[in-house]
């Protein structure tokens, strides 16, 4: 009973990141607080939308419970992800999460005219970050109630 349980809250999560060493943190975070989520990962904003669209080589993809987005991305930047994410009616109710480098205040105010559900700055520190990813975690799996869930 408790599995079904634990299946139950799995929450699938596509984090969106060209940075390799976040990529990398993210997953450990994942992992070492046993966050029992799936971890998909995609290193661009076109590969985002194929993916969240079950396009190409991303067919079988989950559709994602929650989205970690980079700002800062090669071939579609992140802002324009997320403009397109919320302007689909299929694709506006999953929530995202910006997680960027950028304290800008214009990207925090564009993120949220945007529809971002969050804006998080990463944190450079290691612990930090794990901590901020973790946070994320925890809010969107035990407090918030994802739609579909």
């Amino acid at each position: 009973m408790s599995e079904m349980i634990k299946q139950q809250q799995m929450v699938d999560v596509l984090l969106v990141e060209d940075d390799p060493g976040d990529v990398l943190m993210t997953r450990e975070a994942f992992e070492d607080y046993k966050i029992a989520n799936r971890l998909s990962v995609v290193s661009d904003g076109v590969s985002a939308l194929e993916f969240v669209r079950k396009q190409g080589e991303y067919a079988d993809a989950p559709t994602p419970d929650l989205i970690l987005l980079d700002l800062n991305l090669p071939r579609m930047d992140g802002r324009e992800v997320l403009a397109a994410l919320k302007d689909d009616p299929e694709l506006r109710s999953i929530p995202v999460v910006v997680l960027t480098t950028s304290e800008a205040e214009e990207d925090i105010l564009r993120s949220y005219s945007l529809y971002a559900n969050a804006y998080v700055t990463k944190p450079v520190d290691f612990d930090r970050f794990i901590n901020v990813v973790r946070s994320i975690d925890e809010f969107f799996v035990s407090v918030v109630r994802l739609p579909g869930r």
